[in-house]
């Protein structure tokens, strides 16, 4: 078994010239796809979802691309390492909603829908305030969601090459429009793929090694951890301590994956619905390997690095992955290690800007201001520009949130996700009676409550705020068992005081169609 490290060396914080090289080649490769995809993408179907030329093996491995995020990286191993046991929540949480994902809703979404999960929730409903509805629960989830991903990419290239945090924002900024603007969503879709191959062989690399100085007996990595941090590093209540908390999490977790637009958008890319199943399958399999390795990642940087180190380079823990790769690997190690996290960020981000961008452009111009009369160059000139707007309000909310671990920050993305898109999309497509006014509202109440829950709770009242604990409204971490349940109760009240004929004379069309596919484009 090996000794931890002592006073251990890195040279995170100063370039070097592996980190440069590995950095630049990601860069460069994904910008030749781009440069490609550029030249396929010309109508709109190209631009939001590659011309559903993608297949289901593809669509799998973008769908873990586009889901393991930094703050799945980054902020798991970060979390683990720095609160024990309790840092597995998050894996565990965030990989359960896949069966879900794949019984519930990938057939319906791939057959009802045509570039944005609003088509659905709009599909038999009255389109302009359903559509403004999801476009605001939607942009409010990719943008929490987004926030997280800029923080980890800010601390990241900060640390790696020695630039301000803020200049680091702008960079990651500019590469990941370059993206969106130029190669739409083929080029999203490949950058993803690519991504997850490199973070699944780099972590899978990055865990041998750990085994490999604890005789590859996980046991003897456990023994190491309870001699150096006690056995309360090995139990719960590191990090949840409430029942209450830890249910009201593992709802956001589990329920928020159904309400992610950046995911659920990935399902109109691919020819038919049998396909959306197939890469779900696929997806989860890769998903479920990679959450069950990441924490032995984290216990291993506790073990081989140090809490202290840890946390005195990135206060979040968000570093603890890049610091071990270091010390097992050396420098050409760590650059290959940050250049695979750097392409984690970007293509992640890269979903998100485009979600946004489909639902202001698709849903809010299109169908809304120009009443679904707007041609394909229109939209996707609208769809560029509210691209440009969103990449500049992420890097603003990056710069803001400095300091914060990225895995918990998702974590609250995935809340308003449950809260807002979640509950209208599953009414939508399963309860004949559900009504234009009842969507409306429940998106409403779900998205703004969970938000205001999210700003008066602990999470930001005194993390981000500062302002005593003794002060805090609502003693919650995750709002989700409150904000779900009263978006499911408000959709539900709402729909029977307000009877829709005509939405429900249209279910048994859209039963017909989400089953077998008619008339899906």
């Amino acid at each position: 078994m090996s000794a931890p490290a002592q006073g251990i060396q890195t040279t995170l914080g100063s370039p070097t010239a592996e980190s440069v090289i590995f950095f630049l080649i990601v860069v460069a490769a994904t910008l030749v796809i781009t440069y490609w995809a550029a030249k396929k993408t010309k109508t709109t179907k190209e631009f939001y979802a590659a011309g559903r030329s993608v297949s289901a093996f593809q669509n799998g491995l973008a769908l873990a691309g586009d889901y393991m995020s930094a703050a799945s990286f980054l902020g798991i191993a970060g979390m683990v390492s720095l609160k024990g046991y309790d840092g597995m929540i998050y894996a565990v949480g965030w990989l359960v909603g896949w069966p879900a994902l794949m019984f519930l809703l990938a057939e319906p979404l791939r057959n009802l829908g045509k570039f944005t999960f609003a088509d659905v929730v709009a599909y038999r409903l009255k389109q302009g305030p359903v559509r403004i509805a999801a476009a605001v629960g939607g942009i409010l989830t990719v943008l929490f969601y987004t926030i997280a991903q800029m923080v980890g990419s800010g601390s990241l290239i900060k640390l790696m090459f020695g630039l301000p945090y803020e200049v680091a924002e702008i960079i990651v900024g500019s590469i990941m429009l370059a993206y969106v603007l130029f190669g739409g969503m083929l080029a999203t879709t490949w950058v993803q793929i690519i991504k997850a191959v490199l973070l699944l062989g780099g972590v899978t690399f990055l865990t041998i090694l750990v085994l490999s100085k604890f005789a590859f007996n996980p046991g003897e990595l456990y023994i190491a951890i309870s001699q150096k941090y006690g056995q309360v590093a090995l139990e719960p209540g590191g990090l949840v301590t409430n029942p209450l908390d830890a249910f009201s999490l593992g709802l956001a977790l589990m329920f928020g994956l159904l309400g992610l637009p950046h995911i659920l958008q990935r399902f109109f890319t691919v020819p038919d619905a049998k396909a959306a199943r197939t890469s779900v399958l696929y997806a989860t399999g890769f998903i479920g390997y990679f959450y069950i390795i990441i924490p032995i990642v984290g216990f291993g940087a506790a073990a081989l690095v140090g809490r202290d180190i840890i946390s005195k380079i990135d206060k979040g823990g968000n570093m603890a992955a890049p610091l071990l790769a270091e010390f097992l690997g050396g420098t050409p190690f760590l650059g290959f290690i940050a250049a695979v996290a750097f392409a984690t960020i970007l293509a992640v981000v890269a979903g998100l800007t485009l979600a946004a961008a489909s639902a202001i452009s698709h849903d809010i111009y299109v169908h809304v201001i120009k009443g679904g009369k707007a041609n394909e160059q229109e939209e996707v000139r609208a769809s560029k520009i509210a691209t440009l707007i969103f990449g500049i309000v992420a890097v603003a909310f990056g710069i803001l949130f400095k300091g914060q671990n990225v895995a918990f920050m998702v974590g609250l993305a995935f809340a308003i996700a449950c809260s807002a898109n979640f509950p209208a999309l599953m009414l939508s497509i399963f309860w004949k009676k559900f009504t234009t006014q009842g969507a409306v509202w429940s998106i409403l109440t779900g998205a703004f409550l969970a938000v205001g829950l999210i700003i008066i709770s602990p999470t930001v009242w005194v993390d981000v705020l500062k302002y005593p604990k003794e002060t805090v409204l609502f003693p919650l971490k995750n709002p989700a068992v409150v904000s779900m349940t009263a978006a499911f109760i408000v959709g539900i009240v709402v729909s029977l005081m307000t009877k829709d004929e005509e939405a429900e004379k249209k279910y048994e069309e859209q039963t017909v169609r989400s089953y077998l596919g008619i008339g899906a484009e």
